[in-house]
């Protein structure tokens, strides 16, 4: 919705970001034997420059180390693409059954469910509720950021195909909220 002076215009858009950007303006914070010159003040001006509204509305924030030789020597050990793509199909059909089944016009995911209801569909067990209350104390959520991650356990909890939000679904969400010096600290 763009709002100019006195008119409103409504554009329909779904969109999907997908970003990334640099620990820090050198590019090495945080990789092992490297020390910055410009110490953490380099992490911390460089991040800085993205808006707290905006990371507000990123789901899903992962840090991805550096790769090392040795990390390209190691086999890995990894699921099969078929098999992530079976699992993320079948929560898909557990979602839109879930939203047909509720009445909610629209709303085909998680992502697309109002706050109203996935309050109702994503309510945590009992350690769930008391991790996530403990969490947006320390965090400071705001409201966006508290139904974004009810969002996101609810989504990890078809993948599991589990029918309630438990707590490590809800840990797993709140750890895809914080950057990792963010993550030690609250830990």
């Amino acid at each position: 919705m763009i709002a100019r002076a006195n008119h409103r215009v409504s554009y329909p858009a779904r969109i999907q970001l997908v970003a990334a950007m640099n620990p820090c303006r050198c590019g090495m914070a945080g990789e092992p034997g490297y020390r910055c010159a410009r110490g953490e003040r380099c992490r911390t001006e460089y991040q800085a420059r993205i808006s707290g509204p905006l990371l507000d509305r990123i789901d899903l924030r992962v840090e991805v180390p550096a790769v090392s030789a040795t990390d390209l020597i190691r086999p890995a050990k990894s699921e099969a693409s078929a098999s992530v793509a079976m699992r993320v199909a079948r929560a898909r059909e557990i979602q839109r059954e879930r939203f047909e089944t509720a009445g909610a016009d629209g709303a085909l995911t998680n992502a697309q469910c109002p706050p109203s209801l996935i309050e109702t569909v994503a309510a945590p067990d009992q350690a769930g509720l008391a991790l996530l209350q403990d969490a947006s104390e320390k965090l400071g959520f705001s409201g966006r950021a508290y139904h974004r991650v009810l969002k996101v356990a609810r989504t990890l909890a078809d993948l599991d195909g589990s029918e309630t939000v438990s707590r490590i679904h809800l840990a797993e969400a709140i750890s895809y909220r914080m950057d990792s010096q963010r993550m030690a600290n609250a830990a």
